[in-house]
């Protein structure tokens, strides 16, 4: 096989050729630091590579094969952690000039398992600074550029991951998401990214064990891939208080279901969000394939009433959390929307945190009542396709101005505030080519039914099967 074929094989065909000895983890490795050497100076999505390294290990986990010893189901598989991830004697920066010498002496529990699973660190993917914002760029590394278009944005915060999936510079990828950051960049590069449910996969360090609405989750080019890699990382950790006690192995059962009957609610803005119309049309153009799969669709959403509310009320909480202190010794070297996000978690009063609880608590509820009669709801992952890479943000979505940095993102920080599971997953693309994803919204830590629903439409498109066009 040649590099490129293999690197556009699948995660779970990777695994069985290297388990069957088709091929070695040398050859795997080797072909996917070509892809890296041959594509990220167009891209820059890989920002910290780490070759040599790398290829010892892949040499380790040769020997272990050949020795018959037993291996983990992600035995040899190259994997790039976003740049929040701490990874021990690896230089983690978190997209900032604060950190930008910064090496961990530990690892998070997701790169931990990672490793366990027979993963091998080939290194780490870009991100805007601290995670903040879906656009990828930062003053340490720069932009990434999103590989259907150089000219257009690949989205964030887990923008590197999505962009070196694309184009196979990776099999597999971890990443996070607070407000829409495994879903959006999937969305604009055409790839797969989950939202888990809070607790579903553990994450430690943190200053905010409680938290419910940061996730960290899984990215691949399908969603059998992506259910591999979450079995790999989810499961119980004493570590996370608010873990989910089901074992991750659970996510390594067939993918197949009969949708015969299954209501599913459609939802073109969410009640009143403003959405480019590519977008929507992109979207509505594959409502007949939910229909073929014998989903019942009706138009419908739940009532998101207050929702914008409490997601910023709580980011801001936590932004001030994490990084107020920081604020005081290093604000010169912070982007302004960072400062703005931190500075209004300063203003928060106790009563403004209490009334936001309430809402987020009334919200789940209709939400949980709704979903009583729908499986799912789909809808768009973003309001726009991708745009352009200079631009920081958008501002305007057809003809409504954009009150922050993150309103642009309403789609996904809504489904954020609910708790439930949620998924990016390949869907079209616009007329100039960009891709479009939609989202699929489970049931309350249903997110076996979402990978499910996410596989069977994936099966009756085939859109991952596309590649940018400097992969190809």
């Amino acid at each position: 096989m040649s590099n490129k074929e293999i690197c556009f094989l699948t995660a779970v065909e990777l695994t069985r050729r290297i388990h069957a000895k088709d091929l070695s983890v040398r050859e795997v490795m080797e072909a996917h630091l070509a892809q890296i050497e041959r594509i990220n100076p167009q891209v820059n999505a890989i920002v910290t590579l780490l070759s040599e390294q790398a290829m010892d290990q892949a040499a380790v986990a040769d020997e272990a094969l050949a020795h018959g010893e037993e291996v983990g189901p992600l035995h040899g598989l190259p994997v790039a952690h976003k740049d929040l991830h701490l990874t021990k004697g690896i230089r983690t920066t978190f997209g900032s000039p604060i950190f930008s010498d910064f090496v961990p002496e530990q690892d998070a529990i997701i790169v931990e398992r990672l490793k366990e699973a027979g993963a091998i660190t080939i290194g780490k993917t870009n991100t805007p600074e601290f995670g903040l914002g879906s656009q990828t760029f930062n003053e340490v590394f720069g932009e990434t550029c999103n590989p259907y278009d150089g000219t257009k944005t690949c989205g964030g915060s887990s923008g590197g991951a999505a962009a070196a999936l694309a184009c196979g510079m990776l099999p597999i990828a971890d990443g996070s998401d607070l407000g829409g950051s495994l879903r959006n960049p999937a969305n604009f590069c055409n790839v797969v990214g989950f939202r888990p449910s809070p607790g579903r996969v553990p994450a430690w360090p943190t200053l905010a064990g409680w938290f419910p609405l940061a996730v960290q989750g899984p990215m691949a080019r399908t969603v059998e891939d992506t259910a591999l890699l979450l079995s790999t990382i989810a499961g119980p950790d004493p570590r996370t208080p608010i873990a989910i006690t089901e074992k991750g192995s659970l996510f390594r059962r067939p993918l197949a279901r009969d949708f015969k009957g299954v209501r599913v609610a459609w939802s073109r803005d969410l009640g009143d969000l403003p959405v480019d119309p590519r977008v929507t049309a992109v979207i509505d153009a594959q409502r007949h394939v939910f229909e073929s799969l014998g989903c019942v669709i009706e138009d419908g959403e739940p009532d998101f009433t207050d929702a914008d509310e409490a997601f910023k009320t709580w980011r801001a909480w936590l932004l001030e959390l994490n990084f107020g202190e920081l604020m005081k010794t290093s604000r010169d070297q912070m982007k302004d929307t960072a400062i703005w996000n931190i500075e209004e978690g300063v203003k928060l009063s106790g009563p403004q945190i209490g009334r936001a609880e309430r809402k987020r608590t009334e919200l789940y509820h209709r939400v949980r009542e709704f979903m009583d009669t729908h499986e799912f709801l789909v809808l768009p992952v973003n309001q726009v396709p991708p745009f352009d890479l200079k631009k920081r943000y958008v501002e305007e979505i057809n003809g409504v101005k954009m009150a922050t940095y993150m309103d642009w993102m309403k789609s996904c920080y809504y489904i954020t505030v609910t708790g439930h599971p949620a998924i990016s997953v390949p869907c079209g693309f616009t007329p100039e080519g960009l891709p479009v994803g939609v989202q699929i919204v489970g049931r309350h830590q249903d997110d076996w039914g979402v990978l499910q629903l996410a596989w069977a439409f994936e099966q009756a498109t085939g859109f991952w099967r596309q590649r940018p066009p400097l992969a190809s």
